[in-house]
C-alpha cells in the first residue's frame, strides 16, 4: 500500500496520491476554484469558481472537470499556453479544510480523441465546451480555519436555461465570437 502522507507542512500535509479519504471529501464539496496564469509576467492571473456536478477524480493523480460555456476563456487559454493549473476546494461546512491540486492541464474539446471517453464521467450539459484534464503533481491540504461556514441552498439553473435558449448553433456562434481569446489576447476556444 502506498504511503498516503509524504510530509507535514505547517498545519497542512502533502499527499502522495488522491487516497480514498481525500476522494470522498472532494466529492462532497459543492464548489471549487481553478486558478491559472499566462506566461507573460504582466498578464492577468485568473481564478474561476466552478460548481454543479462538473468535477471527477479519474485516478490517484488525475482529475478532470467539465468546462462550461461562459463569458471568459481564461482557464482554457492559459492551460493551452502553458499547462499550469491549480484546483482548490474549501470546506464551507464540517471540519475546516482546504485542498489544493497543482498540476498540468490539457484542454479536451468535443471531437478530440479522448473527449467521448472522458465525457462518460459527467452528466450531459448543454453548455459543455471542453473537459479540462489535469495530471496532478502536488496534493496538499491546509487548515482552512478562517474559511466561513456557508449553507448550500441549491445550484443555479441560469446557465442551463441560457444554453438551452441559445441552442447548439447559438452556442457555437457565441464561443466563436466571445471565447476566441483571453483578456490578454491569448488564443482561446478552438472547438
Amino acid at each position: 500500500m502506498p504511503k498516503l502522507i509524504l510530509t507535514e507542512i505547517g498545519m497542512g500535509k502533502l499527499y502522495e496520491t488522491l487516497n480514498p479519504e481525500l476522494q470522498a471529501w472532494l466529492k462532497q464539496q459543492r464548489i471549487f476554484f481553478a486558478a491559472t496564469a499566462p506566461l507573460a509576467g504582466d498578464g492577468f492571473v485568473n481564478c474561476s469558481p466552478k460548481g454543479g456536478d462538473t468535477f471527477r477524480v479519474l485516478g490517484e493523480r488525475e482529475i478532470a472537470y467539465l468546462d462550461l460555456t461562459g463569458s471568459g476563456i481564461e482557464t482554457v487559454s492559459h492551460v493551452q499556453e502553458n499547462g499550469r493549473i491549480v484546483i482548490m476546494f474549501c470546506a464551507f461546512s464540517g471540519p475546516p479544510k482546504i485542498v489544493r491540486l497543482h498540476g498540468t492541464g490539457a484542454v479536451i474539446y468535443p471531437g478530440d480523441r479522448d473527449f467521448e471517453r472522458l465525457s462518460e464521467h459527467f452528466p450531459d450539459h448543454p453548455g459543455a465546451r471542453a473537459i479540462i484534464r489535469v495530471t496532478v503533481a502536488r496534493i496538499s491540504d491546509s487548515c482552512g480555519y478562517a474559511v466561513p461556514f456557508l449553507d448550500f441552498v441549491e445550484n443555479r439553473d441560469a446557465l442551463d436555461k441560457w444554453c438551452e435558449k441559445k441552442g447548439p448553433e447559438g452556442l457555437a456562434v457565441y464561443r466563436r465570437d466571445k471565447n476566441r481569446a483571453s483578456i490578454d489576447n491569448i488564443p482561446g476556444y478552438k472547438g
